[in-house]
């Protein structure tokens, strides 16, 4: 007769304190949303109207145009993010990381201390320095000969959603270069010295042997960068405003649900059709993880181990 071991009954109790907050901060409201998308005006009152706010959203121009182009703008924002942000956090980290480099401390601290400032601070001195009549960077420019490239690019259709996204990089790029710089620690001393014996030094142990073992990372921070980025609003609301001028050029899912949710100028809000539109980039968001969890870090988990 085997002696039963006891439940570990302070597993729940610790846990507990969390569950409730995330259930009354996250899955409530979350629910909440998918509720009130199925909702909306019958006559002179509200009442259930099933997916007819998601035909309206998909199939009626005018709402279609404004969704595709936001979500297309997203696309590249995230895009921008994964092929400038991520490389040049994991360069960094590579630098960083080398026993050779003095001072590596006070680089990443300067590096990362952009992260933790407000979307407000960022967004309203980046629009100072980069305007064309009171900004510093045309004195720059021209303090370097390149006064002629100089242009108001947060002004132009073609470029201020991609100056955007290069501001948000400036700013994330050491959320991506510390998490890698971490995962460059734990790999064991023993991996390192077996590849100086072989010859294995600089950069091409980097690629060869660092790279490999820290994929699953990489691939964690490109989760995280696509939900942040899927889920992004304050730079762009900051910088351009609810309308994400100039000619919604900048306008991205995130501002569209702002405008439709709660209103602006002449739009009146629409809080079920907003909700549509949160429930659209919720199943966004999770098809995207889906495809990581299921499709990718199974291939990664199987490549280290």
């Amino acid at each position: 007769m085997t002696d039963r071991r006891p439940f570990p009954w302070h597993v729940p109790v610790f846990l507990a304190p969390a569950v409730l907050v995330y259930t009354a901060v996250m899955i409530i409201p979350l629910f909440a949303t998918l509720n009130l998308s199925l909702f909306g005006k019958v006559g002179d009152a509200q009442g259930f109207v099933g997916l007819a706010n998601f035909r309206t959203l998909f199939g009626d121009p005018r709402w279609s145009a404004s969704f595709w182009n936001a979500l297309g703008n997203n696309a590249w924002f995230f895009v921008i993010h994964m092929l400038v942000q991520n490389p040049i956090g994991v360069l960094l980290a590579a630098l960083l990381s080398s026993p050779r480099l003095r001072g590596a401390a006070f680089y990443r601290t300067a590096i990362f201390v952009p992260t933790i400032l407000s979307f407000v601070i960022v967004g309203f001195a980046w629009k100072l320095i980069l305007s064309p009549i009171w900004g510093i960077a045309p004195g720059m420019f021209a303090a370097v000969g390149l006064k002629s490239l100089f242009a108001p690019w947060l002004g132009q259709e073609g470029t201020a959603l991609t100056t955007l996204a290069l501001i948000s990089v400036w700013q994330f790029v050491g959320i991506p270069m510390m998490l890698i710089y971490a995962a460059l620690l734990t790999i064991p001393d023993e991996v390192i010295e077996a590849a100086e014996m072989d010859g294995i030094t600089g950069w091409s142990q980097f690629w060869k042997i660092k790279l490999p073992l820290i994929l699953p990372s990489i691939g964690i921070i490109s989760v995280l960068t696509f939900v942040g980025n899927f889920n992004a609003f304050d730079l762009i609301y900051v910088s351009q405003g609810a309308l994400a001028g100039p000619n919604y050029a900048t306008d991205i899912l995130g501002t569209f649900l702002y405008r439709t949710f709660f209103g602006f100028q002449l739009q009146l809000g629409d809080p079920h059709m907003g909700a549509a539109i949160a429930t659209a980039m919720f199943f966004i968001i999770l098809v995207g993880v889906s495809i990581y969890l299921f499709g990718i870090q199974t291939r990664l988990r199987r490549y280290q181990f």
